[in-house]
């Protein structure tokens, strides 16, 4: 069993939002002692694994709360519970892509302003993209497509 103040410093998530998350009934089955106090057990733990992570997927607090409804309901809800992160694993990818595509030009910026450094001027730019090495011409081709 763990307190909020550890779940709190396993997740680095203040301890506010732990309770908020209580509060939201996104913790359906979360123990309290007799003085009230939240007591986390392995698979509480595993709910506020599974709540960030929806989270940070940009799953809105009541499709989070969905979620964990249809895992109380039981199997009958495999169905939507699937349908849900096969959503927000498109969602990922696309931000993932998008990010790539953003990381290819930081890469390739990299390179032109080391060069502008280098050279004192930036008139190597007519010559590119055949002066590219060939790692910053891959990030060059990919952020220009």
């Amino acid at each position: 069993m763990y307190s909020i103040g550890q779940v709190s410093k396993i997740f680095q998530l203040p301890i506010s939002t732990i309770r908020y998350y209580d509060k939201e009934g996104l913790l359906p089955n979360l123990r309290k002692d007799n003085s009230n106090t939240r007591k986390f057990d392995e698979e509480a733990v595993e709910a506020i694994r599974v709540i960030e992570c929806l989270k940070k997927s940009g799953t809105s607090i009541k499709g989070i709360k969905d979620f964990m409804t249809w895992c109380e309901e039981g199997p009958s809800t495999y169905g939507k519970r699937l349908e849900l992160f096969e959503k927000q694993k498109k969602q990922v990818e696309d931000e993932i892509k998008e990010l790539e595509n953003t990381l290819n030009m930081i890469k390739f910026k990299c390179w032109y302003y080391d060069k502008a450094m280098e050279y004192g001027n930036e008139d190597f730019v007519e010559e590119i993209p055949e002066i590219l090495p060939n790692e910053v011409r891959e990030s060059y081709i990919k952020a220009h497509s």
